[in-house]
């Protein structure tokens, strides 16, 4: 293969902390881990698409790191004495992004995954150091694009938007290649024998084309669940990894349960889709809703705790242990149980509202949604803080943002900050009384037409996108009845249960529910998906930490 002869540029300036070099000491503590090895010229240590990926620490020589791609191979960093390989896939026990292969005769210390996990829940200097390095090299490969996966679709096109959400959301790089724009298009079709019509095209590892796949079809061709043993008895199934199921995960696994997260989509949950939450505590400065959940989960990661990408089709809460039946016919079997589904925004009542949906209706505001319409008018609509985010987002990129609410104003329903930034934002108007009345365009949204309820006024105009996030609808349709509900479907649960409930469910125990706790002992409810839940992260992450107290305790009976 043809290669590049010098290594990429890092976008940071943060070398050291990215490839860092260890000292002696820290060498040492490190070869108590590991197992000296001697690797020749040419020696492939890890190769693209492998699992469970060892990490290796220099002592002497040089190890390089490249990135196979179609008919080349491109040089990405070369590691000499004293720096070690590995990333976050290391953690998770994901697939390899790239081939590490000596470059000249090398000795180094091999750390197997296992050891890895064990030296970043044990070692707090050394963990400090791999954990920062992981998620920096991370950080970087998203930056620039270099991860196994090339993505060839169009702009205009729901399910390109669809699998670029589902790999940011799930922090995996890929490469995209636009039909509109992308002067190659043509060839990179060829090569893999698809036209146009096919796409979008998900090209994984530079071997396999998969025409408009799924999103379990991609987990499955890059290899998300395949370290997961879905027939191992856990101590506790979270059910959700939105901020309360990530909290719960975090916590209960560096209690030392074993812990498994099933997720339909990826981390983060309705807050991952938030371009900035600066209301969080601790994060003065903000930080994006993607940004947080990867951070949860890969704290999550760190002590031991796996997600499995799938969906759960129903809960069997009549015998124990609990039984969680997916989509693919696998039972998930727990001793306890945390619901933290959440909530979905509702849907606007419109006929044609599905035509348009992932083409010009959409329902979070992310870069990659604003990369869409950047320079353009849009709609937000809704009067909560997740629309008021949105819309100062939009606005820094975006011709002029219309907010349509239903009320007079937003101050019963937006925190001060956002309301006070979306008075003095120049380019955004606020529209009382306002709701979005009609949809109009061919193949991608083309226009929008609003109406004012109190005069009964219409207006329509060109604008192709409009930005949903209006009230919430609770995720328990899943749940055959194992749990009682309130009149809009939301979990009932500790103090908020009466006696009619818990004799209505055949509560066995002689106690009352522990908060947080459903109608089915061991089973409970956080986060949005919970009646009486404050709508806020930082509400969900305590909700989730809190849930690990009460699980300890049903553990023990």
């Amino acid at each position: 293969m043809d290669e590049s002869t010098a290594p990429i540029p890092l976008i940071s300036s943060r070398d050291d902390q990215t490839f860092p070099a260890l000292t002696q000491v820290q060498l040492r503590r490190l070869i108590s881990h590991g197992t000296p090895r001697t690797a020749r010229a040419g020696e492939v240590l890890v190769e693209l698409g492998a699992g469970e990926i060892p990490i290796f620490v220099v002592m002497s020589g040089e190890l390089e790191i490249v990135r196979p791609s179609f008919t080349q191979e491109t040089l990405l960093r070369v590691i000499g004495p004293g720096r070690f390989t590995g990333e976050i896939n290391t953690l998770s026990g994901r697939s390899a992004f790239a081939r590490v292969r000596a470059r000249q005769d090398s000795e180094v210390i091999q750390l197997a995954r296992e050891k890895v996990l064990a030296l970043v829940q044990t070692d707090e200097e050394l963990s400090e150091i791999v954990m920062r390095a992981f998620i920096l090299r991370r950080a970087e490969l998203l930056a620039q694009g270099l991860g196994d996966v090339t993505l060839v679709g169009s702009s205009y096109s729901a399910d390109t938007l669809r699998i670029k959400e589902f790999l940011t959301r799930n922090g995996h790089p890929y490469t995209y290649i636009d039909l509109e724009r992308d002067p190659d298009v043509e060839s990179v079709l060829a090569r893999f024998h698809v036209s146009v019509a096919d796409t979008p095209v998900f090209i994984c590892r530079g071997q396999t084309a998969l025409r408009n796949p799924t999103n379990r079809e991609i987990a499955n061709c890059l290899g998300f669940n395949e370290t997961v043993d879905e027939s191992r008895l856990r101590d506790l199934v979270i059910v959700g990894a939105g901020p309360a199921g990530l909290a719960a995960a975090v916590y209960g696994a560096s209690e030392g349960l074993d812990v498994l997260l099933l997720e339909t989509f990826s981390p983060g949950g309705q807050a991952g889709s938030s371009s900035m939450i600066e209301n969080y505590l601790g994060f003065p400065t903000g930080i994006s809703g993607n940004e947080l959940a990867g951070r949860a989960y890969m704290q999550a990661e760190k002590f031991g705790a796996q997600m499995l990408l799938t969906t759960g089709t129903r809960l069997t809460c009549d015998g124990h242990p609990y039984v969680v039946a997916l989509e693919d016919g696998a039972r998930i079997r727990a001793r306890t149980v945390v619901i933290a589904t959440g909530a979905r925004y509702r849907k606007l009542s419109l006929k044609n509202l599905a035509r348009f949906e992932g083409a010009g209706v959409y329902y979070g505001a992310t870069s990659i949604e604003a990369q869409l319409c950047r320079g353009e008018e849009v709609i937000v609509v809704g009067g909560g803080n997740s629309a008021g985010q949105a819309a100062v987002f939009l606005a820094q990129t975006t011709k002029h943002v219309y907010i349509l609410v239903r009320d007079f104003d937003l101050a019963g329903t937006m925190s001060k900050y956002l309301t006070r930034r979306i008075e003095e934002t120049s380019n955004i108007t606020v529209l009382p009384y306002t709701e979005v009345a009609d949809l109009d365009g061919s193949g991608h949204l083309e226009r929008v037409t609003w109406r004012n309820n109190q005069t009964g006024e219409t207006e329509n105009k060109r604008i192709a996108h409009v930005f949903v996030m209006t009230g919430a609808e609770p995720n328990t349709a899943w749940l055959e009845q194992c749990v009682a509900l309130d009149s809009a479907g939301f979990i009932k649960t500790g103090t908020d249960l009466t006696t009619e409930d818990l004799s209505g469910a055949h509560w066995p125990l002689s106690r009352r529910p522990y908060l947080l706790e459903t109608t089915s002992p061991g089973i409970f409810a956080a986060g949005d998906v919970r009646a009486g839940n404050v709508k806020r992260v930082a509400s969900a992450v305590g909700e989730g930490s809190i849930a690990i107290s009460f699980v300890h305790q049903a553990l023990k009976e």
